[in-house]
């Protein structure tokens, strides 16, 4: 497995054992194996303490420690989030609503439906619509509200939903 992480760390870092080059993307924090493996093992379970951390990686807390901080302050670790189970909470409507909006309006419109406190994301797209929101709740009137309000902004010129019938698979890229 650490193999793969080497890859990773070599790949970021753009190695090709030909002396020191520049990264491969312009700005792009280099990191070493121990940088990957606190990610890897943080990415299965972000509960570990840090002496456990530690423990498994064979290093100090206070090294740890360190590294982490050094991670946050980067931006690598943007933060720490609770996942919640949705439908326990009564939120069993999951939708994808994608957005034509007229020219200019782009972000003004996104910033304004991301307030909404059904809405989970939004994300800009390519392709025939420009805008991508994912959206939870806990029944179909209030679903319809919600769509029926977003028609009306001025330069939401036309919208699609697709409800989600089962989740197979959601979680975060660790791609190490």
């Amino acid at each position: 497995m650490f193999n793969i992480i080497r890859f990773f760390v070599d790949k970021l870092n753009n190695r090709t054992g030909e002396g020191n080059e520049q990264p491969e993307h312009a700005g792009a924090l280099s990191l070493d194996t121990v940088d990957y493996r606190i990610l890897h093992l943080l990415s299965h379970n972000p509960e570990l303490t840090y002496r456990k951390l530690a423990s498994q990686l064979e290093k100090s807390p206070a090294t740890v420690l360190n590294r982490l901080r050094q991670l946050r302050k980067s931006g690598v670790i943007k933060g720490q989030q609770l996942v919640l189970n949705y439908e326990k909470l009564g939120y069993d409507i999951f939708v994808i609503i994608e957005l034509q909006i007229g020219k200019g309006k782009l972000r003004e419109l996104e910033q304004k439906i991301a307030r909404h406190p059904n809405v989970v994301a939004v994300y800009d797209c390519t392709g025939s619509f420009d805008a991508t929101i994912f959206a939870r709740f806990k029944n179909t009137r209030s679903m319809d509200v919600f769509l029926k309000k977003i028609q009306t902004y001025d330069f939401v010129e036309r919208t699609n939903t697709r409800l989600v019938l089962n989740t197979i698979k959601e979680r975060s890229l660790t791609p190490w």
